[in-house]
């Protein structure tokens, strides 16, 4: 157990290292799209974590916006626009947001789950539209993020963005792979394939299920405080049901075996849409549709499958 801890460990800290090292010979429009493909993937990491016990949230939006807009007062309202805090700060905030509706969402299982999270996030999404203090419909602009108490300058702002969430990212997606290795995490495994024998084991399904929503509900306030950042503005749609589809779709491209695929077809969905919006504005959709198919159809356990079956085929012929 320790020697894969350690081994985890490293291999998150080299694709750390890789990750920031790359960013060194991006232009900006990429760097941008690759913060962005990070920041959503956060929010998709969550979903993955919750897929692990069976279940599917259709309104990860609800905590990407109450982290989003808790970030944004923090920084107009209350002066707190370091990077790092305000990522911490969204974080926090959607956990807060989340809490009161764990042990409801703990007793429900497929498709009511997934309703009744879509439910919240719409709900959410009311509120914002008629909540002119908020900006209604439009939302508002943000101030500029500040870094260990320095400015950052404008024309570095994507590099230095980017950076930070390659570090936030790296460091949270290494601690949800050890958390999925742990015995909490492959009790969710088992929870996927026969709650009632681990509520024999002796294993609390609602207190499994409702650990990991709140669990997801932190990554997607990060994920929201790291969009807010990037775009400076914030708006209700971070919480409307398209949004909170967008994080499903990658998750599903994604599967649950590996953190590291969740990033990988974030950023394949960026690309696609962002060249697809280019080319083709009015048909991005299709797009994102046929390429789902496609990964449906080859590889209908995820991108994850691809290196996790070769992995566990070496192992068995070792």
């Amino acid at each position: 157990m320790h020697a894969s801890l350690s081994k985890t460990v490293r291999m998150g800290a080299l694709l750390v290292v890789v990750f920031l090292l790359a960013g060194l010979v991006m232009p900006k429009w990429l760097l941008f799209l690759s913060t962005m493909a990070l920041s959503h993937g956060m929010v998709s990491l969550g979903i993955v974590i919750q897929m692990r016990s069976g279940v599917v949230s259709f309104g990860q939006g609800f905590v990407f916006a109450a982290g989003g807009y808790a970030t944004a007062l923090a920084a107009n309202h209350l002066g707190i626009t370091d990077a790092i805090l305000m990522v911490l700060v969204g974080g926090l905030a959607a956990t807060l947001c989340a809490l009161p509706f764990a042990p409801l969402l703990s007793r429900y299982r497929s498709i009511f789950f997934a309703m009744l999270t879509l439910a919240i996030s719409m709900v959410l999404y009311g509120i914002l539209v008629k909540t002119e203090s908020l900006g209604g419909s439009d939302g508002f602009n943000v101030s500029k993020p500040t870094l260990f108490g320095q400015s950052i300058a404008s024309e570095n702002s994507n590099w230095v963005l980017y950076n930070l969430a390659v570090v936030v990212v790296g460091v949270i997606a290494t601690m949800a792979r050890i958390y999925a290795d742990s015995v909490r995490g492959l009790v969710s495994l088992a929870i996927r394939e026969n709650e009632l024998r681990v509520e024999y084991l002796g294993a609390s399904v609602s207190q499994s299920i409702a650990s990991n929503y709140l669990i997801a509900a932190f990554m997607g306030g990060v994920g929201g405080a790291l969009t807010l950042m990037s775009l400076g503005h914030i708006e209700p749609n971070f919480s409307y049901w398209t949004t909170s589809g967008e994080f499903v779709f990658v998750a599903i491209l994604a599967g649950h075996h590996s953190m590291l695929a969740v990033f990988i077809g974030s950023f394949l969905v960026e690309v696609v849409r962002s060249f697809s919006n280019l080319y083709f504005p009015n048909t991005w959709q299709l797009a994102m549709g046929l390429f789902l198919l496609v990964v449906i159809r080859f590889l209908p356990r995820g991108l994850g499958s691809l290196w996790m079956d070769r992995r566990q085929n070496k192992g068995d012929k070792s």
